[in-house]
């Protein structure tokens, strides 16, 4: 074996090993739970679950993002990871005033801590998506942010308000918290405003 040879396989074994160290850290998502509950009603999903179901949301509802010809694979990458942060950073819900003030200061420390196993290409690569998501200033970014707010929206709904009931949500939060779907999803966002005024209707949603 050439002296070349030699020094190219424990590059790649270190390349493999920040992989895998990366996977085995974002397994910790599978135990970050949020306030929203399953549409059974048997408990609160966690973040792995959440991000899942946008994946899926994305595939099956990419004719209704606002912009035509988005980059759908960049979309599902970019749901993919949008919550590993919260890893570090905990859930912050929807409607949590108080955590919501320091809510970015701790995901950006997170987002520097957890991207950073990665090999750099890959960890800038992935922070990239990251980064993107929450700035949502691309058509791809505006129609994650959008099935990021609709998913919730719908287990609210289906679950007669488990949530909302439970925090005390009013129907001017949730529509002052979600009308920017309308950037993303303009008819998915008529779709969520129909469904916020049948709860209120029905009884699972105060009103304003």
């Amino acid at each position: 074996m050439s002296q070349e040879q030699d020094t190219e396989v424990p590059g790649a074994e270190e390349r493999l090993a920040r992989q895998i160290d990366f996977l085995r850290e974002i397994d910790k998502i599978k135990g970050v739970f949020r306030q929203t509950w399953l549409l059974d009603g048997s408990r609160k999903e966690n973040d792995a679950e959440h991000s899942w179901h946008l994946a899926t949301m994305a595939m099956l509802l990419a004719e209704y993002a606002a912009e035509p010809g988005i980059d759908l694979a960049r979309v599902v990458r970019m749901v993919l990871v949008h919550d590993l942060v919260e890893i570090d950073a905990g859930d912050t819900f929807a409607y949590d005033e108080v955590g919501e003030r320091d809510k970015a200061a701790r995901e950006q420390a997170a987002a520097d801590r957890i991207f950073a196993i990665l090999p750099p290409d890959q960890a800038a690569e992935v922070r990239a998506l990251w980064d993107e998501f929450e700035a949502r200033r691309t058509g791809e970014a505006r129609f994650a942010a959008a099935l990021d707010r609709l998913q919730p929206l719908l287990h609210n709904y289906c679950t007669q308000g488990a949530a909302w009931r439970e925090h005390g949500v009013t129907a001017g939060q949730v529509l002052a918290r979600n009308r920017h779907m309308a950037e993303g999803a303009p008819k998915l966002w008529r779709y969520a405003e129909r469904l916020i005024h049948n709860a209120v209707r029905k009884g699972y949603l105060a009103g304003e």
